[in-house]
Parts: C-alpha cells; sequence; structure tokens
C-alpha cells in the first residue's frame, strides 16, 4: 500500500488545485508540538492564540460575555509560540518556516510588519532585560545561519541556539541578531524569565539521561555468566544479563546493552551494576536548563543546570520567589523488556527491581530549580507493581505540557496532555514533596469534548483559566471560583478527518494505558523521536516467522522477541516505507497480508498497548487502531534544514551524490555487494527516500530492515564510541571528553557518527569519499523540497536581501519535482498575504505566472505589479507552502470553491467548515469515593459558543451540535449524567 501516492484518493481537494497540484493533499501534517499557544495582552482585553495547522494568529476578544475572535492575522507555517512584546507589538514563532512573525495587533485590520529569519526550527520566544530583548529557541542548524549544516562532522559543538533580538533596532528587512549564543545541550524548546527581567531560562528540549548503548562487539558472547573478555585489546566485564533465552527456550541472539552514568564523570553501569566506563568513550553532563543574563552586552551564560528530567516540555517562573519550574518526563530506558515479566519472575531474577518496563515507561514530573534541582513526582499515588492499576488514572497527571502560576503564587496549573486535564497544584505542598493526588486537583478536559491542553494563561483580573486544547483546536474557558466551563472557542482548521480523529490515540494516556501515565507519544513525541533506545524485548514472546522482502543480501531470519536496544523511530514518513520497526518484525505479513501494506504494519503495533502501557483492558478495537494508523502514516517530516534552499547540492554533498549511485548505475560498490541505492534506495516516485521496505543481512546477530535516511541530522552530538571487531581499528578511539547525546546511530544508537559507520571493515572507501558521502546523506531528499516554509516580507522599503528572496521563491514554485506516486508538481505554491488598501488580501501564483487574488472580480497580477501596489506602510508576505495547500492558503480558507474576498463581501464566512466528530476510546468510570473533581460544576449543561461554525453548539460543539456523549456508548452517557446530578442535588 503506498499512502502518500494514494492521498489524491484519501482527501477533499478544492476545486481550484492548479492541475499540477492535484496528486498533493491541501493539508499535510507535521505533528509540530505547541510550545507557547496563548498570550494574555498586556491590558487584559485580548487573547493572542496560535492557530497552528491554519498558519495563523487568531486574536480574541475577552470584553464580552464569552470570548470572540476578532481578528485572525496569517503568519508562517506551523506557528507554535506568541509573546506579547508591547501594546501593540506580538510576535509569532513559524516552526516549518524557521521565522518569526511580527504582528502590528492595534492596525486595522492587524497586519504582519516584517518577518524575522533566524535557525531551525524556533520553538519559543520570550521578551527579557532593560532592553526589551527577545529570545528565540532554535536547534544549531538551518539556511538562514551562517553555518547551515550545524558542523555535524564536529565534537564538543553545542547544538541548542537562542537568537536573541533589539527589539529597538532589528536591522535588515528580516532582521539581524544581536547575538545567537550556542549552548552545550541538544536542541532547545522552552524559555522563561526571572521575575524581574535579568535572566533567561532555556530547557533542552530532548535533553537525555545519561543513558548509553554499549555496542554489540563489546558485549562478550555467552551471557552475564561468561567473561571478563578481551575485545580487540580492551576488557569488557561480560555479557548480557540473564534472561539470555525467551520462554521457550530458544537462545537470544547477541546483542547491545544499555549502559548509565548516574553523575558526571561517573562510572557507566549496567543493571547488575557493572563498570563498562572502557566501552564508552565521552561523558554526559546532561545540560537541561541554562539560566543567561539578558542584561549583559552580549547576553552571556551564567550557569546551567543537570538532572531536571529526560524530556522537558515547558517552564514558569515563581512569581515571588524567582524559583523556576520544569514540566518534564523522565524516561526509564535503563530498564530491559516490555511484556508481562512472567518468566523473568519464574527464575528468580531482578530481586526488588522492575521485571520489564510495562506500564512504567515515563513518570510525569515538575522539577524546581532553587538552592537545589529537585524533581516531584506528579503522580505518587501510582503503584506500578499492583496489576490491573486502572483504578488510578482519572487522578494522573501525563505528559505535562504547559505551566502557569496564579499570580500570588500560591497555586500551579498544569496541562497534562495525555489526561485531558489541568491540574491544580498546591505550590507549597509540591515545595515541601507532600503532593496531593485526589480527584480534586483535576479539571477533566475529556469529557463532554476531546481535550489535549497544551497551553495555559491565567486572567487574575477575571479568576478565569483559558485553555488551547490541541485535539480540537479550541480555546477553553474556565471559571476558577467554582471551575466551570464558561464556554469554548473553535478555530477554524484545515486539518482532515483521518488526521484530527486519530490523533487523540498517540497521546491519551487515560485510555491507552493501565495507570494513565504513559501512552504512545510519551516515546514517539510529538509524533517524532525521543533520542534514547530502549530494550523492549519480550522473553515471554515466541520467535515469529519473517515474511518480508529481502534486498541484496538476506536469508529472512525469524525474529526472536528479545531483540536488544533499539532508538526509538520517528512515526513522521511511515507511508511508502513497508514494515516497520528496525527489524521490520510489525508487518501485514505476520497476519497473512501484504508486508508491504503500511496501514497493516502499524496496526500491528496493536499489541504495545497491553504488553508495553499495561493497558488493562488489553487491546485496543479494530476500528480505534485502524484511526491511529489512519493518523500515523499522515504525518510528514519537515524539509532538510541542511540541504540549500535553491535544492541544490554543495560539490562535496554532489560527489557523494554521485558515488551514492541513485543517478549512476556505474556507482562504485564499497562493500563489493551494491552501490549504496542498490540497499537505501533514492526514488521520488516511489516514495524512497533511503528504505524500500527490504530487510538485508547486515554481518549482524539478526537482519535489519533497510533504514531511511532523511533525519540523519537530527542525531547528531555524540563522539567517541570503543574500538570493536567490525569498526576499522586503525582510526582513534580516544575519549572524547563531554557530548551531548547518548545515543547516535544504528539500530541501537551505538555508532557515535555516520563516518564512523563508514569505517566498518564491510566497506572499503577513501577518507574523501567517505567525507562526501557523508556529506550528500546530511542533505538527503525528503518529500518536500527545502524551499517548503520559507518566507520574505517585502515592503516600501525592502533591502537587497528581501528582494532576492522573493526571487528565490518565485523560481522555486516554477521548478518541478516528482511527488510519491509518479506526478509532476511544483516545488511549492507561492502565496502572498498582506493588507493592501485596508484589506487583508491573499494571493497565489499561479500557471500562468501571474498572482490570482481572494476576488474573483480581481485581474491577475505580476510580481511587479504587485509591488506596485503596496502603499506606505503596507507589507506583503511571501510563503512557500507546500505543493497542493497554495489555494487554500492564499484565497480558499474553507475550500468550498468560494473565494475569500467574495464571501466577506457577501456577508458570509470564508472559514466556516463543518466541524469533525471525535470519537473518544471508552474508560470505565472512576471508582467509588473518587467522583470529585472528574467534571467542573457545568461541565455537561455548559452551553458553548462555536466559533468556528458560528452556531449554539452546546457541549458537543466539535461535532456540530448535541452533547458529545452521544458519540460514546450509552453507559458511559448515563454515568456522566448521574454523576453531575448526584453532586448537583
Amino acid at each position: 500500500m503506498r499512502v502518500l501516492a494514494s492521498f489524491a484518493r484519501l482527501l477533499p481537494f478544492a476545486a481550484l488545485v492548479p492541475a499540477a497540484a492535484f496528486a498533493q493533499p491541501s493539508f499535510l501534517n507535521f505533528e509540530s508540538g505547541q510550545v507557547r499557544p496563548l498570550a494574555l495582552s498586556d491590558d487584559g482585553e485580548r487573547l493572542f492564540v496560535v492557530n497552528t495547522p491554519d498558519n495563523r494568529l487568531e486574536i480574541v476578544d475577552l470584553t464580552g460575555d464569552v470570548p470572540a475572535i476578532a481578528a485572525s492575522v496569517g503568519v508562517g507555517l506551523e506557528p507554535v509560540a506568541v509573546a506579547v512584546e508591547s501594546p501593540g507589538r506580538v510576535w509569532v514563532v513559524n516552526h516549518l518556516s524557521d521565522s518569526v512573525s511580527i504582528v502590528d495587533v492595534e492596525a486595522s485590520p492587524p497586519r504582519v510588519l516584517r518577518t524575522l529569519w533566524v535557525g531551525d526550527e524556533p520553538r519559543d520566544i520570550v521578551f527579557a532585560g532593560t532592553d526589551r530583548r527577545a529570545f528565540i529557541t532554535t536547534a544549531h542548524r538551518g539556511q538562514n545561519t551562517d553555518d547551515p549544516r550545524g558542523a555535524y562532522n564536529a565534537p564538543g559543538v553545542g547544538r541548542a541556539d537562542v537568537w536573541v533580538f533589539d527589539t529597538e533596532n532589528l536591522g535588515g528587512t528580516h532582521g539581524t541578531a544581536l547575538s545567537i549564543l550556542t549552548l552545550f545541550g541538544d536542541v532547545p524548546r522552552a524559555l522563561t524569565v526571572s521575575p524581574d527581567g535579568s535572566r533567561v531560562y532555556v530547557a533542552t528540549f530532548l535533553s537525555g539521561n545519561r543513558t548509553t548503548a554499549v555496542a554489540e562487539g563489546a558485549v562478550c558472547n555467552g551471557g552475564s555468566e561468561e567473561g571478563p573478555c578481551n575485545v580487540e585489546g580492551t576488557e569488557y566485564p561480560g555479557g548480557l544479563p540473564a534472561p539470555n533465552v525467551n520462554h521457550e527456550g530458544t537462545g537470544a541472539p547477541e546483542v547491545g546493552l544499555i549502559v548509565r552514568q548516574n553523575a558526571a564523570g561517573g562510572p557507566w553501569l549496567d543493571e547488575l551494576g557493572r563498570d563498562w566506563s572502557a566501552a564508552v568513550r565521552f561523558e554526559l553532563p546532561d545540560n537541561d536548563v541554562f539560566a543567561l543574563d539578558a542584561n549583559a552586552n552580549p547576553p552571556a551564560l551564567v550557569e546551567s543546570f543537570d538532572g531536571v528530567g529526560t524530556a522537558l516540555f515547558a517552564m514558569a517562573v515563581h512569581p515571588t520567589s524567582g524559583e523556576v519550574y520544569v514540566a518534564n518526563t523522565e524516561a526509564r530506558n535503563e530498564v530491559r523488556f516490555e511484556g508481562p515479566g512472567e518468566f523473568v519472575r519464574s527464575l528468580g531474577l531482578r530481586d526488588g527491581q522492575p521485571s520489564t518496563v510495562r506500564g512504567h515507561l515515563h513518570e510525569a514530573r515538575v522539577t524546581r530549580i532553587g538552592d537545589s534541582v529537585t524533581p516531584v513526582h506528579l503522580n505518587p499515588h501510582i503503584d506500578y507493581e499492583g496489576t490491573p492499576s486502572s483504578d488510578v488514572r482519572w487522578r494522573t497527571l501525563s505528559t505535562p505540557t504547559a505551566l502557569a502560576f496564579s499570580a500570588d503564587g500560591a497555586t500551579l496549573y498544569v496541562a497534562a496532555m495525555g489526561s485531558s486535564a489541568i491540574g491544580i497544584i498546591d505550590a507549597s505542598r509540591l515545595n515541601g514533596g507532600t503532593l496531593e493526588t485526589g480527584l480534586e486537583r483535576m479539571i477533566h478536559l475529556r469529557d463532554p469534548w476531546p481535550g489535549g491542553p497544551t497551553g495555559l494563561v491565567v486572567d487574575d483580573a477575571r479568576n478565569r483559566l483559558y485553555v488551547l486544547t490541541r485535539f480540537d483546536n479550541t480555546v477553553v474557558t474556565i471559571d476558577l471560583s467554582d471551575r466551570s466551563f464558561l464556554g469554548r472557542l473553535r478555530m477554524p482548521t484545515p486539518e482532515d478527518e483521518a488526521t484530527v480523529v486519530g490523533r487523540p490515540i498517540l497521546y491519551d494516556a487515560l485510555a491507552t494505558s493501565s495507570n494513565g501515565e504513559s501512552a504512545c507519544g510519551s516515546c514517539h513525541v510529538f509524533g517524532d523521536l525521543d533520542g534514547l533506545a530502549w530494550d523492549l524485548g519480550n522473553p515471554d514472546g515466541n520467535v515469529m516467522s519473517n515474511p518480508n522482502p529481502r534486498g541484496p543480501v538476506g536469508s529472512g531470519a525469524d525474529f526472536h522477541p528479545m531483540k536488544g536496544p533499539m532508538t526509538t523511530q520517528s512515526l513522521r514518513g511511515l507511508a511508502d516505507h513497508g514494515p516497520m520497526h528496525w527489524r521490520g518484525d510489525r508487518t501485514g505479513g505476520t497476519v497473512g497480508g501484504d508486508p508491504m501494506d503500511e496501514i497493516a504494519a502499524f496496526v500491528a503495533f496493536n499489541e504495545a498497548f497491553d504488553g508495553l502501557l499495561g493497558r488493562d483492558e488489553g487491546e485496543l478495537s479494530e476500528a480505534e487502531m485502524r484511526r491511529f494508523a489512519e493518523f500515523a502514516v499522515r504525518i510528514m517530516y519537515p524539509p532538510n534544514p541542511i540541504r540549500r534552499l535553491d535544492n541544490s547540492l554543495r560539490e562535496d554533498e554532489q560527489r557523494g551524490s554521485d558515488l551514492y549511485g541513485h543517478t549512476d548505475s556505474g556507482a562504485p560498490r564499497f562493500d563489493g555487494v551494491a552501490t549504496c541505492d542498490g540497499c537505501h534506495t533514492l526514488d521520488r516516485s516511489g516514495g524512497f527516500f533511503g528504505s524500500d521496505g527490504r530487510t538485508t543481512f547486515e554481518n549482524e546477530p539478526q537482519e535489519f530492515k533497510v533504514a531511511h535516511l532523511r533525519n540523519l541530522y537530527q542525531k547528531v552530538g555524540m563522539f567517541g564510541m570503543p574500538s570493536v571487531p567490525f569498526i576499522d581499528n586503525s582510526t582513534p578511539f580516544g575519549s572524547m571528553g563531554p557530548q551531548i547525546r547518548g545515543f547516535g546511530y544504528l539500530h541501537d544508537g551505538s555508532i557515535d557518527t555516520v563516518d564512523r559507520f563508514f569505517h566498518a571493515t564491510v566497506f572499503s572507501m577513501s577518507t574523501r569519499q567517505r567525507d562526501d558521502i557523508v556529506a550528500f546523506m546530511m542533505a538527503f531528499d525528503a518529500t518536500l523540497p527545502p524551499i517548503v516554509g520559507q518566507q520574505a516580507s517585502l515592503g516600501s522599503e525592502a533591502d537587497a536581501d528581501a528582494e532576492a528572496r522573493v526571487a528565490l521563491l518565485q523560481a522555486r514554485a516554477n521548478a518541478t519535482m516528482v511527488w510519491p506516486g509518479g506526478t509532476m508538481t511544483r516545488e511549492c505554491d507561492l502565496i502572498a498575504r498582506g493588507v493592501i488598501g485596508g484589506e487583508d488580501r491573499g494571493y497565489l501564483l499561479e500557471d500562468d505566472g501571474l498572482f490570482h487574488s481572494d476576488r474573483s472580480a480581481d485581474a491577475a497580477l505580476s510580481l511587479d505589479d504587485l509591488r506596485a501596489a503596496l502603499a506606505d506602510g503596507d507589507v506583503l508576505t511571501f510563503t512557500c507552502a507546500p505543493p497542493g495547500s497554495g489555494p487554500r492558503m492564499a484565497y480558499d480558507r474553507d475550500e468550498d470553491g468560494a473565494r475569500d474576498r467574495d464571501e466577506i463581501d457577501d456577508g458570509t464566512d470564508p472559514a466556516d467548515r463543518p466541524p469533525i466528530t471525535i470519537p473518544r476510546i471508552e474508560v470505565p468510570p472512576p471508582g467509588p469515593g473518587d467522583d470529585a473533581g472528574v467534571l467542573p460544576d457545568g461541565g455537561l449543561d455548559a452551553g458553548v459558543r462555536d466559533v468556528g461554525t458560528g452556531t449554539d453548539s452546546g457541549p458537543g460543539g466539535v461535532s456540530g451540535g448535541g452533547c458529545a456523549v452521544a458519540s460514546t456508548s450509552s453507559a458511559s452517557g448515563l454515568w456522566l449524567l448521574l454523576f453531575l446530578w448526584r453532586r448537583r442535588s
């Protein structure tokens, strides 16, 4: 099954899509994680909200009886954060566009004043310092930087950048940073500011937890009883801890081992306490949070903090003490195995230790940074050894994505995306480590409508809490005096039904786990990586046959249930790549279907809900799993941030491309079997970006699926590994000192660099050839070319850089490429948005080379005509939208065939898409005595204004009318109604 190639049959299209774009859907899902999606104006009269799927800033009027959208401003692609600079200006961070939109919110209509170019995948923004400077987090790479490749081959380089702008002196049209601070951490995410504005705190997103993988070649064969052993002149302590067979008695393959360094510079220990320091030639300082002096010129690093958490989502500063609070999850990937653990227990192993990681993958925490770093578990009520444990799930907070304090600092509000709930935490009890865990601390958003909160703003003047719920793209207003719902504001979304109905399953820990703490999204963070390896073999599992197609070399070896460490793989780009998992052991072929059917392969993950998340109800239903699969296979990779914007290759990348062989059948066979492309197929027409789904033998104890190569740049930051048999030992293997990451390349992350991989003895190539092929692979093709998302703003005083960028955008919009499935399309759809003649206007460059507008009676314009139409103060922002989405983004927002300005002129709504019903996975209600706090007072009876449709839809606004419990079973609706009746009587 080729999912991308089939999009034309799966998704609706607007009638106005140009002929060249018919094969592309009008909406692509990147599943970008929102960071700061809400901001309150200084006067408290407006709420600014990023509408991530619709690429807009929504301006919400709070002065009426209920919040209402007053204006909508087109910004960049995938906006994830917004912050108020001044009463008249807000800044919006555009994750996919690598840009920041500065919006004049006082103008009529509001408009983008300018667009700043920043590094790759910006995530958050704050203002701090006496000069009111802007601080923006980005990855250390990207086409708008001095080093787009991010020094991928240099050890000891920080991978976290903070761009700092002087808000009063921004420089050229697209900004000149005051400074760019590079911090010794991986990609940064959240920011927060001290009460006096003198300190900015920066949180590393996937900061790790001081774990790494010892390569299989350094682990003695034969199990823990064997050893020590000498490998290439180095002594290692032994083999794998028992068990070394599954319950059938079949010997497990020889694999690597996850070890942990409990403190910087300390020994690397396994679960038996054995020291593997000889096998790990680097240190992990685990810098999690950095403090910056915001007033220094330029701003400077003051100190860093470690031990904060594994994945850091959000931060908040206590308004009086100045202490920093960090919402995070702590991974337990050093614990081996999934499954029930019966075989491990039967052998009397791991006395006093968990037999598997089932139901206990991550712990949700808030870490306080003051005189010390103090993590506090948000769910101390969970008995991880208890089975079943679903009776505690309604009291659990999962995936804490946002924090907000009350003005006096007495209460901390926690947005728990995986619980669809808001936690209300007594700050003094949190500080004392005596956290309350009853249902009274919860505001559940799951009923009567879907939730998934990602943003919080406390409105102390009105005693309200505003919550952005990602699953239904809605702003929920809660009265904090009685915790009642005052209303919900549904923002327009272009998302297709498969995306909307499938997304909650990725995050919904309440419904998909035993105790409500972990979900698939705990490891596949926002549908992507967690930067870790896990040993999720199952000794209670059976050996399975391998039905998958094989590459140039391979025997189709069976799948043993004990497979060793494997790095977490992204859910991005699953379409057109066949079987899943590193070994391809999730495949439709195991149930008699097509091994190349991606939907069937994803459905085969259903057993993980029981065996890994510990769901007491067992696997999901067939319909639920199908919804999850249809959602997952649509998640897209972003464009490669290393490749040039004009899609050309640098000299070394071009030499590497020639050696790779995808355009030259005479390319060398470095391993004597095939060209690089002979296994790692690059074929845009087939949708293959390094893998076509086949499995090969790689001189490993197990056979693996050929890996795709689109995300190698994400894994940079680990340098240093031991001498092992399959690596050419003429290269140095000394200690490399402190590093950013504990996991690199290969299935278990034990290979530190791509260059080191090419030192494997199977390859025969020169240093120059290695360097060139690595350069090409770092700039590897993705479905979308690098120009997609890029922006430039033109006004009456645009500089030469802005003019050149617009010319580049137009050139790439006229360039063609192959879309998976074989059709030809443009590299992007070039749109232009801005205010002209006092109206918010949109334009699309079409096949005739002219820009067509959002008013059907208007004549098409050339680029020069558009420039000439700009009066003083007018600004047009040009954006390269994904091919197929241009008509929607330029002039037909709701894709009903009528142009937006025509609808406005007629007095109709250009954004009135019909809402989509989101079915929920059934969850048993709380047990006896646990009825307080399940829903706020007024939950089911609170009438709401569904702004997306302009109708009073009742609490079931997601489905466009009626009570949302109608989409659940009658029993579920009955207990909810009885519950609310009991509370009010």
